[in-house]
């Protein structure tokens, strides 16, 4: 088994009478949490906690139970990927219906005949 070098620590903790716990914990004064938290958000480190609700955008869910159950993965620029889920918004549609009404209107304008 190959040795291991030694660091010097091994006798490092045989006497620990002159270690002590701190008495009492540091105390911040009152203004350095808001001082901290400009520091931090002027050099763009954000929040850990949650964003207020009135600062999120509330998405409503989009699961339904439909019978849709095969999946189609598919890359898209995000403008139009923001697009699908506009009109899927304004007309309560979910992204399957909204699909097949897509697929519908590109068969009626092209035709089944060119397919």
């Amino acid at each position: 088994m190959k040795q291991r070098p030694n660091l010097g620590f091994d006798t490092a903790l045989d006497d620990l009478s002159g270690f002590q716990a701190p008495s009492k914990p540091h105390q911040r004064d009152a203004g350095s949490k808001d001082k901290l938290a400009g520091v931090a958000k002027a050099s763009g480190f954000g929040s850990r906690e949650g964003a207020d609700v009135s600062e999120r955008k509330v998405e409503r869910p989009r699961r339904r139970r439909t019978g849709r159950n095969a999946q189609l993965n598919i890359k898209a620029r995000p403008e139009t990927i923001a697009e699908f889920c506009r009109i899927a918004d304004a007309n309560g549609w979910g992204f399957g219906e909204t699909l097949e009404h897509a697929v519908e209107l590109m068969r009626n304008r092209v035709g089944d005949a060119d397919i």
